[in-house]
């Protein structure tokens, strides 16, 4: 261990995901369930695990707890190795006031630098689905001598106007930040492709500091860490991109190299999970050579009885299909399908119930949801706008925690 640069990993995970009501009415956007047993924050702490960056400190603020609860129960290190994930709330420290961007979070937690000390730190979102080998991202900042380093994924210029930007220069180094820009910037080696930001960074710890005090002391500053922080250093000629293209990850498809999802919307988390379920999925979730880690439920396995059958679906433990035709479905665990109901295209989490002669087509359906005998959901959008119910632009349903949907 000696010799090897000392890290901290700052997680930032204390967005509101207000584009994925109504599954964060009740909890943090990173703690979403995704792919029918992982949480959203699971794919960035898997990274940073399989990364050897075993030092992470998570950000949290908006109804916390369900984050809280599943970094405790299940992000355990070696603690003899000096290895830890840590949630981290929203503490105050500055003064009576919740954090104000990114950038302020960092700030108003200035003491967990501090007292780890690093020579680098790692600031990574929170709820994004890919596979990273932030080693190598590590190593690529080491070897600049710059005090900034933003993860960068190429986007076909025609849609790079929907992102964050990066112009730069060949080699690398950032000329500027571009938020959403109706003239995006084209690659020196690929004109019709653009970088737009990952959010995620590496800092010299030194740096970092520095430009967090001079922000909190801009009164124009939005306290963002890409608006903000990397400007500060762009204007001094310290920030650099890294290629997400240039990342190895073992184990990865040649479908799903370099892939990267924001599914901060209701449409994006139901295409990614179709996606998920499709016969050959852009994103493999069975690489064991990089796997994605969480909780495992503690139930028995899936049961099929009474000619109950799913196809292209995942189907978590605890799943019982009876009699019941599951297509292009995930179910997460403890879910009951019934007799001669249909369920396609949809996505089911822990504990649902759809009873006898049921219909759930596109639909997304949070904990615990009751869908009683012969009850349709996404079959008439008009009479589930009439019941309540919220329809994306895409045409999906979905339907919060724990409801259980009244017999017409």
């Amino acid at each position: 261990m000696v010799g090897r640069p000392k890290v901290l990993s700052i997680v930032l995970a204390g967005g509101e995901g207000k584009r994925l009501m109504p599954l964060t009415a009740d909890r943090a956007k990173p703690a979403v369930p995704f792919g029918g047993s992982y949480r959203l924050i699971d794919f960035v702490l898997s990274n940073l695990a399989n990364s050897g960056l075993n030092r992470v400190a998570v950000l949290t603020q908006y109804k916390s707890h369900s984050l809280d609860r599943h970094i405790s129960l299940t992000w355990r290190f070696s603690t003899l190795l000096g290895n830890y994930v840590t949630p981290v709330p929203a503490q105050q420290r500055l003064g009576p006031r919740w954090y104000q961007g990114s950038a302020d979070a960092i700030y108003q937690s200035l003491n967990l630098i501090r007292d780890d000390d690093p020579d680098y730190v790692v600031v990574f979102g929170a709820d994004n689905i890919y596979r990273m080998d932030v080693s190598q991202m590590l190593q690529a900042h080491i070897d600049s001598g710059l005090g900034a380093t933003v993860a960068g994924i190429r986007v076909p210029r025609h849609e790079a106007s929907a992102f964050g930007i990066i112009d730069a220069a060949e080699d690398n180094k950032i000329k500027s930040f571009l938020e959403k820009p109706a003239d995006p910037p084209g690659l020196p080696d690929s004109p019709e492709e653009s970088f737009a930001s990952m959010g995620n960074y590496i800092f010299n710890r030194r740096e970092l500091v520095e430009a967090l005090r001079a922000d909190a002391e801009n009164p124009t500053s939005k306290h963002d860490m890409g608006g903000d922080i990397v400007p500060w250093f762009t204007d001094q000629g310290r920030s650099q991109v890294y290629d997400f293209k240039s990342n190895y990850v073992p184990g990865a498809t040649e479908k799903d190299v370099n892939y990267w999802r924001d599914v901060g919307s209701i449409d994006a988390y139901h295409e990614a999970h179709m996606d998920l379920v499709s016969v050959d999925p852009e994103f493999n979730l069975y690489n064991s050579d990089w796997p994605i880690l969480t909780n495992q439920a503690q139930a028995p396995g899936a049961k099929f009885v009474i000619r109950g059958r799913a196809e292209d679906s995942i189907v978590n433990p605890g799943c019982i299909i009876s009699g019941g035709e599951v297509d292009r479905t995930v179910l997460g665990p403890n879910v009951h399908v019934d007799k001669w109901s249909q369920v396609s295209d949809s996505v089911l989490m822990d504990g649902v119930r759809v009873g006898r002669d049921a219909v759930v087509r596109r639909a997304i359906l949070d904990k615990h949801v009751v869908v009683p005998d012969g009850v349709q959901i996404g079959v008439d959008h008009a009479h589930d706008r009439a019941r309540g119910f919220d329809i994306s632009e895409g045409g999906v349903v979905t339907i919060g925690k724990d409801v259980t949907i009244p017999r017409d």
